[in-house]
C-alpha cells in the first residue's frame, strides 16, 4: 500500500496508507461514533464536503451493496416510482469528502455484498487513509474542534509546509451554503405503498435520505420529493397536505430564502415537519439563531430527552450547528407561541422545537435512521396525525 497522510489545519500530520482513491481531498474533519452503518454515513448527503474519521475500529466487513445507500432518490430518469425501490443496480453516490479510518477489513462476508468498500471508493474516486490511530485524531477534535483538513496521496504529496498551507486555504464550514449542491434538480414522487395515497406531502429536498420518503410511503403518504429552489407556487400546485424538511449539509445561516418559504407555508396552516437542518430552519422561522458547535453530534447511539414526557429516545445524528434555546423554554414568534421541545441528555444541545398550536415541528436528529436506531420513528406518525387534524 503507498503512504498517505491526513493534515489538520493546526499543523499536526498523521501518516497511514492510501485507502480508496489516490490524490488529494479536502473538507472539514469530523468523526462519527456509530459502529456500524458506514455505507449509510458515506452516502448522506450531510456529510458532503467532510472528511469522515471513524472511531470504529474495523470498517468494511460487510462491503458494498445497493440496497443501503441514503441518496438513491432522485438520481435516476424515472419521476415517479413505488415506495419499493430498493432492486436496482445503483450503488448510490458516496457525498464525504474523504475517509479515514483505522483498519479496513481484509475480506467483504455479508451476502448482499456485490464489492468492498474500497473498490466503491475508488470507482467514485474517493480518497481516503487507513492505518492511523484516528481515536488519536478524535481526541485532537474533541479538544480542539472541527476543523478544515486534508488527506494526500500519491502524487499528491508534498512537504508538510506545503500540504498545511493546501488545507488552510479552503474556506471554513461557517458560511458554506451548500444545500443546492446536493439537491435534485427536478422533482420526482415516491407513491404511497398499498395502494391510494391518504395524504400528498411536498418533502424539500436540502440533502434528504432515502429512507425518510420511504417511512412517509409506509403510511398511506405520497411524496413529491421538491428541489431546494422550490416556491409556494410549487407547493400549492401538487395540492399539498403537508410540508416536509429535509436533512442537508451546511450553514443554517445561508438559508434566508427557506426560512422565508417555511414561514409562508406555516402562515398558511399547512402542517410541517422538519429534520436535522429542517429543525435549524424551523428555529430561524421562529426567530431563533443559531451557532456552530464545537464538534458536532455524529452517531447513532445519542440520547435525546422529549422535555414535556421526560422520556429519552437514542436517536442517530449527524449536525455540526445548532439552535439556539433552552430546555421547555417557551417563546413567542411571528407564527404562533413555541417552545423547545427536545434537547440532547448529553450536553443540553437544543434537539426540536415545536409551535403550541401543534401545526409545526421539527427535531435535530434523524427519526428515519437506517439501519437504526428506531426509537424516534413514531415521529412520522405524529406528522401523518397532524395532517388528518387538519382536515378534521
Amino acid at each position: 500500500m503507498s503512504r498517505a497522510v491526513m493534515v489538520l489545519e493546526n499543523g499536526q500530520v498523521f501518516t497511514g496508507q492510501a485507502f480508496g482513491a489516490t490524490g488529494q481531498t479536502l473538507g472539514e474533519a469530523v468523526f462519527c461514533t456509530a459502529m456500524t452503518g458506514y455505507q449509510e454515513a458515506l452516502t448522506d448527503p450531510s456529510y458532503h464536503r467532510q472528511i469522515l474519521v471513524a472511531t470504529a475500529p474495523q470498517i468494511g466487513n460487510t462491503g458494498w451493496n445497493t440496497e443501503d445507500s441514503e441518496s438513491l432518490l432522485g438520481k435516476r430518469s424515472a419521476v415517479r416510482w413505488s415506495a419499493d425501490f430498493i432492486d436496482h443496480k445503483d450503488p448510490g453516490q458516496i457525498w464525504v469528502a474523504g475517509y479515514a479510518v483505522r483498519n479496513p477489513t481484509r475480506r467483504v462476508s455479508n451476502w448482499r455484498a456485490g464489492s468492498s468498500l474500497e473498490d466503491e471508493m475508488i470507482g467514485q474516486n474517493i480518497v481516503g487513509i487507513a492505518g492511523i490511530d484516528t481515536r488519536a485524531v478524535v481526541r485532537v477534535l474533541r479538544e480542539s474542534g472541527a476543523m478544515r483538513a486534508g488527506i494526500f496521496s500519491g502524487d499528491a504529496l508534498g512537504t508538510v509546509d506545503e500540504m498545511v498551507e493546501t488545507v488552510r486555504s479552503q474556506p471554513s464550514m461557517a458560511g458554506a451554503d451548500l444545500a443546492a449542491e446536493v439537491s435534485t434538480t427536478e422533482t420526482y414522487v415516491v407513491e404511497a405503498a398499498g395502494g391510494e395515497a391518504k395524504f400528498t406531502v411536498a418533502a424539500l429536498d436540502l440533502g434528504i435520505k432515502a429512507n425518510t420518503p420511504r417511512m412517509l410511503a409506509a403510511r398511506g403518504v405520497e411524496v413529491h420529493v421538491l428541489p431546494s429552489t422550490a416556491t409556494y407556487d410549487d407547493i400549492r400546485a401538487i395540492g399539498a397536505d403537508g410540508f416536509f424538511l429535509s436533512n442537508g449539509p451546511g450553514d443554517p445561516i445561508t438559508t434566508d430564502r427557506v426560512v422565508g418559504l417555511t414561514s409562508e407555508v406555516i402562515d398558511a396552516g399547512l402542517p410541517t415537519f422538519g429534520i436535522c437542518f429542517g429543525n435549524q430552519i424551523m428555529g430561524r422561522a421562529f426567530g431563533r439563531s443559531t451557532y456552530k458547535l464545537k464538534f458536532g453530534h455524529r452517531g447513532i447511539n445519542i440520547p435525546v430527552l422529549d422535555t414535556t414526557t421526560g422520556r429519552v429516545a437514542i436517536t442517530a445524528q449527524n449536525h455540526g450547528f445548532a439552535l439556539e434555546g433552552e430546555a421547555g423554554e417557551e417563546f413567542d414568534t411571528d407564527l404562533g407561541r413555541a417552545r423547545v421541545s427536545h434537547v440532547c441528555a448529553n450536553d443540553g444541545v437544543v434537539e426540536g422545537v415545536e409551535l403550541l398550536s401543534g401545526k409545526a415541528f421539527s427535531v435535530q436528529y434523524h427519526p428515519e435512521a437506517a439501519s437504526g436506531p428506531h426509537d424516534a420513528a413514531n415521529l412520522f406518525d405524529k406528522f401523518v396525525a397532524t395532517m388528518e387534524g387538519n382536515l378534521a
